[in-house]
C-alpha cells in the first residue's frame, strides 16, 4: 500500500512487520519534486526495505540490546549473591561481578544504540543496491538522494525516534560535515558515499 502525507519536505519511507503488512509513505513534496526515474529510485528502495524485513530485524537488535542490560543485572545479583557467603575468594568473584554488571548497565544504552545506528546504516546500503536491481537505473536513485538532501525544508514530523526510518536523514544535520565520530551517532550513511556507491554501479 502507498500513502501520501502532506509535507512540502522531501522524503519517504516503509514500516510494516512484514510484507503483507507494510505500507510505504512519501510526502506530497517528494512527488511534487522528484521525476519519475527518481519515483521510481525512491519506491524501489522503500520496497527494498520491506523485501528484506528491516523492520523485524531493527526489532530482533532491540531483543538483544534488552539482553546485554539483563546481563548486566545478572552480574549485579551474582555480586550481591556471592557477597553473602565466604570472605576471601567469594569477595573476589563478587567484586569482578558487580564491577562488569555496572559497567554493562553504564555503557549498554550507548554500545545499543552505536549497534542499532550502525545496522541501520548497513541497510540503507543494501536497499539502495536492492533498488537498482529492481529499476536497473542507478542514476535516478542517486538523483533522489541528492535532491532529498539539498532541499532546505525540515520534514515536519521527523523526531530522532524515527529519523531511521526515511529514506534519508529528515533532521538535515548536515551530517556528510560534521566528522568521524559523530557519523557514528547518524542513523544514515552520508549522502555522498551512498551516491558514490550508486555511481559505481552504472
Amino acid at each position: 500500500r502507498l500513502f501520501v502525507t502532506d509535507d512540502t519536505a522531501p522524503n519517504a519511507f516503509a514500516t510494516g512487520r512484514d510484507p503483507q503488512h507494510a505500507v510505504v509513505c512519501a510526502t506530497s513534496g517528494l512527488l511534487a519534486k522528484l521525476d519519475r526515474t527518481e519515483l521510481e529510485g525512491v519506491v524501489a528502495h522503500e520496497l527494498s526495505h520491506i523485501q528484506n524485513y528491516d523492520t523485524r530485524l531493527m526489532s530482533v537488535v532491540a531483543v538483544l540490546v534488552g539482553m546485554i542490560a539483563l546481563l548486566g543485572d545478572w552480574f549485579l545479583r551474582g555480586a550481591s549473591f556471592s557477597g553473602r557467603g565466604r570472605r576471601s575468594k567469594d569477595d573476589n568473584l563478587g567484586g569482578a561481578l558487580f564491577a562488569m554488571g555496572l559497567l554493562l548497565i553504564i555503557f549498554s544504552p550507548l554500545i545499543a544504540q552505536l549497534i542499532q545506528l550502525a545496522i541501520s546504516r548497513r541497510q540503507e546500503f543494501l536497499a539502495d543496491a536492492a533498488a537498482v536491481k529492481l529499476t536497473r537505473f542507478p542514476e535516478g536513485l542517486a538523483r533522489a538522494l541528492a535532491k532529498i538532501s539539498a532541499d532546505p525544508e525540515p520534514l515536519e514530523a521527523a523526531n530522532k525516534a524515527t529519523a531511521h526510518l526515511y529514506i534519508a536523514n529528515p533532521l538535515k544535520n548536515r551530517h556528510d560535515q560534521i566528522g568521524w565520530f559523530a557519523s557514528l551517532f547518524n542513523t544514515h550513511p552520508p549522502i555522498s558515499q551512498r551516491i558514490a556507491a550508486l555511481k559505481a554501479m552504472s
